[in-house]
């Protein structure tokens, strides 16, 4: 797994367009036009969003004669879905051991009488 589709992935407008292409093929002009409508965006600054995606392997591009549609591309997402899924697999057997030192931290906290944040009493009037 390179670290080039999570740092494609690092940019929200990138993370934006994925989510748009999740209903199938689009041109640039449509993907600029949905980015657009939540702050102002050009369509060079699409496409290099574009560009860093497909580098990734992130996103598929398809000529449709003088169109260019873009796609998800399956096989980048599986494997970066599959590093996930290793990665979270590998951490479970130190999940238990991190919420039995969670448990004691708060116990010493309590025998020594040390409060865990700082609270203010309530001066509401009912």
């Amino acid at each position: 797994m390179t670290s080039s589709a999570f740092g494609a992935l690092g940019d929200p407008v990138r993370r934006r367009i994925l989510e748009l292409l999740v209903d199938g093929e689009q041109p640039v002009g449509t993907l600029v036009a949905a980015l657009a409508s939540h702050r102002p965006i050009s369509q060079p600054a699409v496409s290099q969003h574009l560009r860093v995606l497909r580098d990734a392997d992130l996103v598929q591009v398809r000529a449709d004669g003088a169109r260019r549609l873009y796609a998800l591309n399956p096989e980048g997402l599986a494997e970066a879905a599959g590093w996930l899924t290793d990665l979270l697999e590998g951490a479970a057997p130190f999940t238990q051991p991190l919420d039995a030192l969670a448990t004691e931290v708060s116990r010493g906290r309590r025998a020594h009488g040390s409060p865990r944040r700082r609270e203010t009493p309530d001066t509401a009037i009912g």
